[in-house]
């Protein structure tokens, strides 16, 4: 599946590290981030999510949320983000397993788990920017953030 900027994004419902229950259309109001990413605790993504928190300030700044999401448990997504002091929401794709990944056309079938995907919905919940990485390729996250200020 391919999306297009300028299409609605996908809806979805997922529990975040908290066990707070999300919603795609909750979004709606303000710019958003939706990071995919393989698994945490892993060295690529912990570094790409270690840089959203350390800008995570300039993304509050621009009006945006930003939601990272991995096929991992609530509980795993709790335990990384207290190790790694994340503030922002990490939201488990864990069941239906990849279902959200899916849905965003970003889920590697052959792993298991998403592929580097990010996509920036302006306030309507439309897709404006989009970017897909593989799995071992870092995103550029200066894109992403001139992206979420051109909206």
């Amino acid at each position: 599946m391919s999306l297009g900027l300028g299409q609605p994004a996908p809806g979805f419902t997922a529990r975040n590290q908290h066990g707070e229950l999300l919603t795609a259309t909750g979004l709606r109001g303000a710019p958003a981030v939706i990071i995919f990413y393989p698994w945490a605790f892993s060295s690529i993504c912990r570094d790409e999510l270690a840089a959203v928190r350390d800008d995570h300030e300039r993304f509050l700044a621009l009006g945006a949320r930003v939601l990272a999401v991995s096929c991992d448990a609530m509980y795993t997504l709790r335990a990384y983000a207290d190790a790694e002091g994340i503030a922002f929401d990490l939201l488990s794709d864990h069941w239906p397993h990849g279902a959200i990944a899916q849905a965003y056309g970003v889920f590697d079938e052959q792993s298991g788990c998403a592929r580097r995907g990010t996509f920036v919905l302006d306030s309507t919940g439309l897709i404006s920017w989009q970017q897909v990485n593989q799995i071992n390729e870092r995103r550029d996250l200066s894109a992403v953030l001139a992206a979420t200020a051109n909206l």
